[in-house]
């Protein structure tokens, strides 16, 4: 089939679609300048390319000759990477949540020729079923609808651009925060806590590690136990269940159901880096053992199947993978994951392969009991269905090598091996807390390398601009707040380890960097984005702490911490008016920000240390800004 536009891109998610027979265009001026010549709506569409529903829309309706042609004839298709454009995804996110009360990927979004979106939804089927219309009908009556309603639709869709803009304004706050917003902060999650299986509220339920953290940070404050319990209740039950990989480490995107068994089985950068920081916090804390193990598996998965030969990480594994080569093409959520017991038996005989189905909770007929779409008939989820003695841990440890040998020789899922700013920072932090938390000089130097590649490969020293994306040989995509913040504070991290002047020498050019670039001067707090950026119709700023924290969180935290390592009133003041610029949003639904309440915390405590000339500071291991904090 012939290629498209998107052949000459880098993103893998973008040449997942280059030859479909939809004539797509990447985000760019190519595609509006058409669009505004031919007065046709713009039809966007934004994913990923480990999104298994995305990969399913493609195949109905993406590689659909019938379907491309009415969308080629009457829109001018823009395929957009989430990840690449987290800036574009935002925006018209926003707009399908406010419209549809719900939002996902893959993301279908109709825009006029000035790029102002009118219409939006995530997953559209390929044809009319139940009721519900299909993606060829919706484009077919979109396309009628601009043709006799224009008028209506533009005047329609700058209402609701409007609307958007007074929306991401951060509620105003006159007053200033007490220290009751932690107290509440607490009873929320508290609220939603699920006692019986960890984790917060009900199916489908997401690590979210930002609460883990507000958690833990809470608990070191006030010492409340049930702060701690219910942090360490939730990492306990993700390891054990079946969103854990038991057998190559790491933890899968999220659990279908309530008790952590079912999951989406794509495995994200961002998830590994920030989990590993929160068992390593916990097994701080508590001492237990087995937390700072599952914190090493998660880190070990990281460098044995995410990690690029010049020591970045990439990004994504997919949650699909293919069923049997003998099969051909077809592919099956978590077929590189899943067994059957007699396959198990196989690799491991008998009696050991009793012993590890009584332990994982094997079956003969497979253990998925609600399997909705007959994905896993037959098929066993390992997770931890009876605990097992001290006299067979060594027994198991061996089995799962034999396994994860056996498991290897399967076809991967695909990897998403482009290389992302701000999840390697987050990456980066993960491994230099591993190393002094857990004493491996190993894994300082994984940091070390992959701070180095950053530096070397995606900062432009002459201009001042890091870059947010890498692949195959190019830097490319001026980065995003978060990609500042992120390295800056792996950076920060990386000094405290080594008690080398020079990472926080980058970390300071960083900061003042991103200061200049994304600071609001009028209300405080940080833009996403530069300004002046043509392409986008808003500028927001983050104000959730989500699966990702939240970039003003973290700028806010940083600041703090490098106005005590400079004495340097101006990052003091900056992060106070981040807090101000949010503050109303933190009293108004302070689980909303867990991750701006840590910041709020640590603007509470008094600085232990002497500032002192970065240029001439001795080694400082683990002081009032770091590792040693959380369980002072």
């Amino acid at each position: 089939m012939p290629e498209n536009r998107l052949a000459r891109e880098k993103s893998p998610y973008l040449l997942q679609h280059a030859h479909n027979p939809v004539d797509w265009y990447p985000w760019g001026e190519e595609a509006f300048e058409k669009a505004r010549l031919e007065d046709k709506p713009v039809f966007l569409s934004v994913g990923y390319s480990t999104c298994h529903w995305c990969h399913v829309m493609e195949r109905e309706s993406f590689e659909d000759a019938a379907i491309a042609e009415v969308l080629n004839r009457n829109f001018v298709p823009v395929k957009v990477d989430r990840e690449e454009r987290p800036d574009v995804d935002r925006i018209y996110m926003l707009f399908v949540q406010a419209s549809t009360g719900g939002g996902g990927w893959p993301m279908s979004v109709w825009l006029t020729p000035d790029l102002v979106p009118f219409y939006g939804g995530t997953y559209f089927p390929p044809v009319d079923a139940g009721g519900r219309p299909g993606f060829r009908s919706i484009l077919e009556r979109i396309a009628a609808a601009w043709r006799s309603e224009e008028q209506r639709i533009r005047e329609s869709g700058g209402k609701a651009l409007e609307q958007l803009r007074d929306y991401v304004e951060p509620l105003r706050h006159t007053g200033v925060l007490g220290e009751e917003v932690l107290d509440a902060g607490f009873r929320a999650f508290r609220g939603m806590f699920d006692p019986a299986h960890g984790g917060f509220e009900t199916a489908p339920k997401f690590p979210r590690p930002v609460t883990l953290n507000f958690l833990l940070a809470f608990w070191r404050r006030t010492r409340n136990q049930e702060a701690l319990d219910m942090a360490l209740a939730t990492l306990r039950g993700m390891a054990r269940g079946g969103m854990c990989d038991h057998l190559g480490g790491g933890f899968h995107r999220y659990s279908v159901d309530e008790r952590w068994f079912l999951p989406h089985f794509e495995k994200m950068l961002y998830d590994q880096a920030q989990l590993a920081s929160a068992y390593l916090d916990a097994f701080r804390i508590s001492g237990d053992k087995a937390l700072a193990e599952v914190a090493r598996g998660i880190l070990e998965y990281v460098l044995r199947d995410m990690t690029n030969p010049q020591g970045a990480f990439y990004s994504a594994e997919d949650a699909d993978s293919l069923i049997d080569p003998a099969r051909g093409g077809e592919k099956g959520e978590g077929a590189f994951y899943v067994w059957t017991k007699s396959e198990i038996t196989a690799v491991l005989g008998e009696p050991l392969g009793e012993l590890f189905a009584w332990h994982y909770g094997v079956e003969a007929g497979g253990n998925v009991r609600h399997d909705v779409h007959g994905e896993f008939r037959s098929k066993n989820i390992l997770y931890e269905a009876v605990p097992i003695g001290d006299a067979d841990r060594a027994v198991i440890a061996e089995a799962r090598a034999h396994l994860l040998k056996a498991r290897s020789k399967r076809p991967r899922p695909h990897l998403d091996d482009k290389i992302l700013t701000g999840w390697n920072g987050l990456m980066i932090s993960a491994f230099a807390k591993a190393a002094h938390v857990l004493g491996d000089a190993a894994y300082l130097d994984v940091a070390r390398r992959a701070a180095g590649f950053i530096w070397n490969s995606m900062y432009a020293p002459q201009s001042g601009v890091l870059m947010r994306r890498y692949r195959g040989g190019e830097a490319a995509v001026p980065g995003f707040l978060d990609d500042y913040v992120c390295f800056a504070q792996s950076l920060a991290d990386l000094h405290e380890v080594t008690g080398e002047p020079g990472y926080l020498e980058k970390a300071i050019l960083l900061a003042d960097s991103f200061i200049q670039r994304f600071v609001d001067g009028n209300s405080g707090g940080f833009y996403a984005t530069e300004e002046n950026t043509n392409d986008l119709v808003l500028r927001i700023k983050d104000d959730y702490d989500g699966a990702e924290p939240s970039a003003n969180s973290l700028a806010a935290l940083l600041l703090l911490r490098l106005a005590r390592f400079t004495c340097r009133e101006d990052y003091q003041c900056a992060a106070d008016r981040t807090l101000e610029a949010f503050a109303g949003r933190i009293e108004a639904a302070p689980h909303a920000m867990p991750q701006m309440l840590v910041a709020y915390m640590r603007s509470l405590e008094q600085p232990r240390n002497v500032c002192e000339d970065p240029r001439t500071r001795a080694a400082l291991v683990g002081d009032v800004a770091g590792f040693d904090e959380i369980t002072k």
